[in-house]
């Protein structure tokens, strides 16, 4: 079985239908990743396995969650997992930002590589003034392993209405997280996410913001 055949049969797995297309667009992601982490260190996941379950399925797990058309992935690093959700949801429109250069750049490189017209790299730190250029609100924001959920909530509070929700990637479920939220965000749910072949406690905090 091919690469591209494999990843399609392990998102079909996860909820998600990919066609011939995405699914060579997310193995010419990964090509991408290697060749410029040789010089740039972008990740410390190099064996193309891992890159396969940890970057592009991990980060495909959350798209059945997505809901609404405008989406914000903060503290994006190299695109994860903001690039495959735009790549397999190329309906929605994805704003990436991260505040470290060397890796927006690497997004920005990929966006014209894959010819991604869905979505937008932004090189800004969430929560700083220099972010206030990113048009918001989005109807989700979604964020990987990025912070403690009461720092994340205050870095997406800027780009959120009344119904946005906010996805949280996480590993092991830690209770003390989940104390000192503020009162206008409530958690709807947390899903555990079974990614083929990654090994280790995977979920997602899904909250909305309220009135």
């Amino acid at each position: 079985m091919s690469e591209a055949s494999g990843l399609i049969r392990d998102a079909q797995r996860l909820g998600v239908e990919l066609d011939a297309m995405q699914a060579a667009a997310l193995c010419r992601l990964l090509d991408e990743l290697a060749h410029w982490s040789r010089s740039f260190n972008l990740t410390a996941i190099t064996e193309r396995r891992e890159m396969l379950t940890h970057h592009l399925l991990d980060s495909l797990a959350i798209l059945p969650f997505i809901k609404g058309e405008r989406v914000l992935d903060i503290g994006t690093g190299a695109g994860f997992p903001g690039l495959p959700l735009a790549i397999a949801a190329p309906q929605r429109h994805f704003v990436l930002l991260d505040s470290n250069g060397k890796k927006i750049r690497f997004v920005a490189h990929a966006v014209r590589t894959l010819g991604l017209r869905n979505v937008e790299a932004v090189h800004a730190r969430a929560g700083g003034r220099d972010v206030a250029a990113v048009q918001g609100p989005f109807d989700t924001v979604v964020a990987r392993a990025c912070a403690p959920l009461p720092e994340l909530l205050r870095l997406a509070e800027n780009h959120c209405a009344v119904g946005t929700r906010l996805l949280a990637m996480k590993g092991r479920r830690q209770a003390e997280e989940r104390q000192g939220l503020p009162a206008h965000w409530q958690i709807e749910a947390e899903h555990d996410l079974h990614v083929p072949g990654l090994d280790g406690e995977r979920h997602v905090v899904m909250l909305q913001r309220v009135g």
